[in-house]
């Protein structure tokens, strides 16, 4: 099995949840020190930007210094954010390739120093940034700009889309003008139904290297969620939002018995053994069930609640990820799904289990567990499992690293 057997007690209806604060803020700070250690701010750990990179580092110690219960280490962190973002500008200079991937280039490079100089009061060097991702974007408007496919999350167009909506949430104004989303946004669409124009029962559908993902890394789930994020666009024309609400239900309706979802089109009738299947937020439900939070959000559709809470079942039982504690295909992806769940909600269930999947992480059981590859990165290792565990302090405005839903 790829998961620990979850044998926490559930959540009992009607009891309250209790996070003991001093204690989860210790751990945060003994981790984040240990991935100074482990992950210094070096050019040798620049490759891999967002996901593995020292980018990803510069990120956490910028959340970690933007939640309340730090206010008295702000500047200690944003000083460290600053180190990290500026040998990671250092790599990207010398670098050519993946200059408009958000994930693992140079454009999210740009954008979490854009942010980490915002909030150090620097408007000036943030506004420098700005100007250099929003430069990026004539990159995506081929609609072939990639051979590898120029859709997906990870260095596509729906990750430029996603560095646009952080950067006007957390900035509260706008880098990239409405023209060029609205020309961003209709290419995705374009290249979706291009691809599927030989195969008109689906509304929509992309390849990265020639597979047709569906999860939340390379996949439909994250395209899909991506355009939601942008009501302008969604409601330019009746005939957009009925083709991104019907690419939402498509995906709704390969929805697996055990509520999971196929990592790929090739494996929608051919299911893997039960011990090999992806429960993961790169791939499975843990990925898709934002998708289907920001449908809710757009759409108020109960149906789309209801799968999320299903997600949720699901994640519950499975989530324990033996791969390692990060948030792409480890047990903060996983928790991250109820802090999720809670923020829809309301629920003190949810919360409970995100608590008890980030006391997991402290166990003796789960030493056994995989080490990552890079063990101290964002998406991999324990700097999104850091941004996880400070989130338990502030549930109600938890944020899975660039993932949020709750945008206007």
């Amino acid at each position: 099995m790829r998961y620990f057997e979850n044998k926490a007690q559930d959540y009992t209806p009607g009891s309250s949840v209790e996070i003991n604060k001093s204690n989860w803020m210790l751990q945060v700070s003994q981790i984040a020190e240990s991935i100074v250690e482990g992950m210094p701010a070096t050019p040798d750990n620049c490759d891999g930007g967002l996901y593995v990179g020292n980018a990803g580092i510069a990120y956490m110690f910028y959340y970690l210094a933007q939640n309340e219960a730090f206010k008295d280490m702000r500047s200690t962190y944003l000083e460290k954010a600053v180190m990290y973002a500026n040998v990671s500008q250092e790599h990207v200079k010398h670098s050519s390739r993946d200059k408009a991937s958000f994930i693992l280039g140079e454009a999210g490079v740009q954008a979490v120093s854009c942010l980490i100089y915002e909030a150090t009061g620097s408007s000036s060097a943030a506004e420098k940034f700005a100007k250099k991702y929003a430069d990026l974007s004539e990159i995506c408007l081929p609609i072939k700009f990639l051979r590898c496919g120029s859709d997906e999350l990870f260095v596509g167009r729906a990750g430029y889309l996603c560095g646009i909506m952080n950067l006007h949430k957390k900035l509260g104004r706008q880098v990239v003008s409405d023209g060029v989303i609205q020309k961003i946004c209709s290419v995705v669409v374009e290249s979706g139904r291009k691809y599927v124009e030989r195969n008109p029962s689906i509304p929509l559908m992309y390849a990265y290297y020639d597979t047709e993902y569906l999860g939340a890394a390379h996949g439909m789930s994250s395209i899909l969620q991506m355009l939601m994020c942008f009501p302008s666009f969604l409601k330019s024309s009746p005939d957009i939002e009925k083709i991104v609400r019907s690419g939402v239900d498509y995906m709704l309706s390969l929805e697996q018995e055990n509520y999971n979802y196929p990592p790929a089109m090739d494996e929608v009738k051919r299911r893997r053994p039960d011990k090999e299947e992806l429960v993961h937020w790169c791939h499975g439900a843990p990925g898709v069930v934002y998708m289907l939070a920001r449908a809710y959000k757009v759409w108020n559709d109960d149906k789309y609640l209801q799968a999320c809470l299903r997600c949720g079942e699901l994640t519950w039982r499975r989530g324990l990820l033996k791969k390692g504690p990060g948030i792409c295909h480890g047990v903060a992806g996983s928790g991250y799904v109820f802090l999720l769940l809670y923020r829809l909600t309301g629920d003190q269930k949810h919360l409970y289990r995100a608590l008890k999947f980030a006391e997991f992480l402290f166990t003796q059981e789960f030493q056994q567990a995989r080490i990552p590859d890079s063990p101290y990165s964002l998406y991999e290792g324990w700097a999104g499992t850091v941004c996880f565990l400070a989130d338990l302090l502030q549930p109600d405005k938890a944020e899975f690293p660039f993932f949020d839903v709750f945008v206007d």
